[in-house]
């Protein structure tokens, strides 16, 4: 039975929208690999629209649930910043409740977008219950 899409991130406000939406598990090609999850970061404002398909393994889950509890403090993040994979930051307006989320696809498309959105105090309760789901939804082994 296939399991329903679930947005691992979620940020927006202002008409704009940054998604990490996580749609199924794909197991292991190889012995010496561990399952992943497919996803696809969907873009979204009134000037750009876009989508960029990626792979998430345990390794950036955790990182993420690292990143959040940064962004929690109040600090500026870079998740999977350096990898191959497409690189999210979050830098937070100290001014109010919005932050700038940039996404650089440098390995494809070689295409950086920046969008601003909200980031209040209720979107981090929200984020870490979406991370639990996506950990419950679909068991990475990491073997």
């Amino acid at each position: 039975m296939a399991e329903d899409p679930i947005d691992l991130i979620r940020l927006e406000g202002e008409g704009n929208s940054v998604v990490l939406r996580i749609m199924g598990k794909q197991g292991r090609t190889s012995p010496t690999e561990s399952d992943v999850l497919v996803g696809e970061f969907l873009v979204d404002t009134p000037f750009v629209r876009g989508s960029l398909k990626t792979w998430i393994g345990p390794e950036d889950l955790r990182q993420w649930q690292k990143a959040l509890d940064m962004l929690d403090a109040g600090l500026d993040i870079a998740w999977r910043e350096r990898t191959r994979a497409p690189w999210l930051f979050i830098e937070l307006d100290e001014d109010d409740d919005r932050c700038r989320a940039t996404i650089e696809d440098h390995s494809m498309s070689l295409t950086t977008v920046t969008v601003t959105v909200s980031l209040n105090d209720a979107w981090f309760d929200d984020a870490y219950r979406r991370l639990d789901s996506v950990w419950e939804t679909w068991r990475l082994d990491e073997d």
